[in-house]
C-alpha cells in the first residue's frame, strides 16, 4: 500500500523465511550479520529506482517542490524557502511542515502527530507538538496561520496552493 522500498533485516535465514518476506511486500531481504556498507549501497540503490523521499507514510517524488501559499518545500534537499529566501529549521520542525504540507485539509490530533513525527516510542506528552508548531508558526511568519488550530481536535494545515 505504499510506493516506499522496504527491506527487511533479520536473523531467519531459511528459504521458506525469505519467501515469506517477499511474499509480504519486501524489495529484498538481508541476513545478520550483514555489512553496513552494503545496506547503505541497496538502500540507495532502491531509493534511486523507486525516486522517493518519505516522512511517515507518505512520499513525494524527488525533484518536486510542494508548495503553499509563500512557502515552497524542496523534499530531495530538506530545504524549506518562505517567499523564495531559505528558513532554517529544526529536523522535527521540518518533518511536522512537510507532513501538514503532504496532507493539507486533514486534521490530525496530538497524538497522531506525535505517533506520526516522534515515533510511538517517544516518550514526552503531546504539548510537545504544541510548542514545535509555536515556533514552526514563528518562523513561517505571516504563513504560519496556514496551520490552523481545532480546539479540542488538533491541528491541520490550510494555504493557497
Amino acid at each position: 500500500m505504499s510506493s516506499l522500498p522496504i527491506i527487511l533485516l533479520t536473523a531467519k535465514s531459511d528459504e521458506e523465511d525469505k519467501l515469506k518476506g517477499y511474499e509480504y511486500g519486501a524489495d529484498d531481504y538481508m541476513t545478520k550479520p550483514f555489512s553496513p556498507k552494503i545496506l547503505l549501497a541497496k538502500t540507495n540503490a532502491l531509493l534511486r529506482r523507486t525516486s522517493v523521499t518519505s516522512i511517515g507514510s507518505e512520499s513525494v517524488p524527488l525533484g518536486k517542490m510542494i508548495r503553499a501559499g509563500k512557502i515552497s518545500l524542496n523534499p530531495a534537499a530538506h530545504k524549506v524557502f518562505l517567499d523564495g529566501t531559505e528558513i532554517t529549521m529544526t529536523h522535527k520542525e521540518y518533518e511536522l511542515l512537510y507532513f501538514f504540507m503532504s496532507n493539507p485539509g486533514q486534521v490530525f490530533s496530538r497524538e497522531q502527530l506525535l505517533n506520526r513525527i516522534w515515533g510511538y516510542d517517544f516518550e514526552g506528552n503531546t504539548r510537545t507538538v504544541d510548542t514545535h508548531i509555536k515556533t514552526l508558526r514563528q518562523k513561517l511568519g505571516s504563513e504560519g496561520k496556514s496551520i490552523v488550530t481545532l480546539i479540542r481536535s488538533g491541528y491541520k494545515f490550510e494555504a493557497e496552493v
